[in-house]
């Protein structure tokens, strides 16, 4: 089926059609992503890479909702990347417009998609649901997504060195999909876990439960996080509770 989540009325047609033809979701990875492009926008008008790895993931997994919860026990389990603990979530100017660095975007996508990961646990904590929210980060895997940023700008160079650094230092694309499979498959996951490569700093190795950084368990930014992406997107979760202050 076809999604764009640089479009969200891609979303709503993918999520519809989904409702039509199913009757329940036990598992949803929310694993698309870009890193470190220049400035573009979504179909929406938001910055890329927060409007495709954040709101696009965000509206989803809402419209997903009736779904997941139509299967006790599923899960959702949110990718980020081990760059969020440079994050930073500049509600003046989450899109960029008064200044743009690729991977300072990158960085604040992907702490945002901690932050709600975490929300999410939170609320269907509140709210006695049986659906569990977790999150997971790659390490350093050789994928194409380190050569699409150069690539976009032109750089011959910056392609080299990219596939240059994935030969050197990268683990296999099936290695760094083993975090996101463990939140998604494995027994006593509880929400509100994040999963990582468990070697060199975190960059490769097996998975295991890692702590993350201090900015993603602001519980504070992540209830602002979530309202700012509901007003955003026009999407609210549908029987979860503002977890209490």
């Amino acid at each position: 089926m076809e999604l764009d989540l640089g479009d969200l009325s891609s979303v709503r047609r993918f999520t519809d059609s989904y409702h039509n033809s199913h009757d329940g979701l036990d598992f949803l990875i929310n694993n698309a992503g870009v890193m470190a492009l220049p400035k573009l926008t979504t179909t929406d008008g938001f910055e890329t890479q927060f409007g495709t790895n954040h709101l696009g993931h965000f509206a989803l997994t809402g419209l997903l909702l009736p779904a997941l919860l139509a299967r006790p026990g599923s899960r959702v389990v949110t990718m980020s990347s081990s760059v969020a603990v440079i994050g930073r979530i500049r509600f003046d100017d989450l899109q960029g417009a008064a200044g743009y660095n690729p991977w300072l975007a990158y960085a604040q996508s992907k702490l945002a998609n901690l932050l709600f990961a975490f929300e999410l646990a939170r609320k269907v904590s509140v709210a006695e649901l049986n659906l569990v929210s977790v999150a997971a980060h790659p390490g350093y895997s050789a994928t194409n997504l380190q050569t699409s940023g150069p690539a976009l700008r032109g750089s011959r160079l910056g392609v080299r060195g990219a596939s240059a650094a994935n030969r050197v230092f990268g683990q296999s694309d099936s290695q760094g999909a083993l975090p996101v499979l463990y939140g998604a498959t494995a027994p006593g996951v509880r929400g509100g876990e994040y999963f990582g490569p468990g070697r060199l700093f975190g960059m490769r190795g097996q998975p295991e439960r890692v702590r993350p950084p201090r900015a993603a368990r602001d519980a504070e930014t992540a209830r602002r996080l979530w309202q700012v992406s509901e007003q955003l997107t026009g999407i609210h979760f549908g029987g979860v509770q503002q977890p209490a202050t």
